[in-house]
């Protein structure tokens, strides 16, 4: 998940110590909300450690989610007042895959593939229609992977200092490997 938030190059961990957003990961996963009770999040794992992460939500608990990682980041003074969450990043009536990271080691075995598969049959047992997801305009090569999966332009917005495209695809539709 640090992997993100460094790609994401956000104004606010400029001058935080690498450790802070990291601390604030870890202390919102030892609450049990973001494993299932207002998001999901999916690992894979080879050799008995975490290669890859999957999660998402659905688009009416963006704001329980943030509510989790501003919790989270209250006891570390470097990001404790930090407003990161100013962007709304979900579209209406989707669930939302926030975040999908496969170790360095590990991309193009299939794992963001399964992580993507799993986050969709999730979704679709929720009843949700439609899955979106942001992707930076500057990762041309997460781009390709999630149009190869079948994900569809649904339009642009602007979270921190990256434009993203906004990609949705139907949860009925099967996943389209080829």
């Amino acid at each position: 998940m640090s992997l993100i938030y460094d790609e994401m190059e956000l104004e606010e961990f400029e001058s935080v110590p690498d450790e802070d957003p990291q601390r604030m990961i870890y202390n919102a996963y030892r609450d049990r909300a973001l494993l299932g009770y207002v998001a999901t999040t999916f690992v894979a794992e080879a050799g008995g450690q975490v290669v890859g992460v999957a999660f998402g939500y659905p688009d009416n608990n963006e704001n329980a989610v943030n509510r989790v990682y501003q919790e989270a980041a209250a006891p570390i003074p470097s990001i404790r007042d930090v407003d990161f969450f100013a962007d709304p990043e979900s579209f209406a009536n989707e669930f939302y895959l926030d975040s999908l990271a496969v170790d360095a080691d590990y991309r193009g075995m299939g794992i963001a593939t399964a992580l993507i598969d799993a986050i969709i049959k999730h979704a679709a047992s929720l009843e949700y229609e439609t899955i979106g997801l942001n992707v930076d305009v500057a990762n041309p090569k997460a781009e390709r992977l999630y149009r190869r999966l079948g994900f569809d332009d649904a339009g642009q917005i602007m979270i921190g200092d990256h434009w993203y495209r906004h990609l949705q695809r139907s949860t009925s539709q099967a996943l389209l490997t080829e």
